[in-house]
């Protein structure tokens, strides 16, 4: 297991010894790590698929507001 150390505001450290005075706090520290990675990754996947679409985009035709009415209507029924 490796050992990190960061530094982290007076106010912050003291708040968290204090929420998580009985609890296993490098288990605490490793899990926030572990979700803030996952989110790291959602939000690249997120932009990458928005890249893709707005690329797609460009790819296609104009369509005319008639065009998307009929369309519209006709998936209405």
């Amino acid at each position: 297991m490796a050992t990190v150390n960061f530094s982290v505001p007076d106010e912050i450290k003291n708040r968290f010894n204090q929420v998580f005075a009985d609890q296993n706090k490098s288990h605490i520290i490793a899990e926030l790590m572990k979700h803030a990675i996952e989110e790291h990754e959602r939000q690249e996947q997120r932009a990458r698929a928005i890249d893709a679409l707005l690329k797609l985009r460009t790819r296609q035709k104009p369509v005319s507001d008639k065009v998307i009415r009929k369309a519209r209507e006709s998936g209405r029924t």
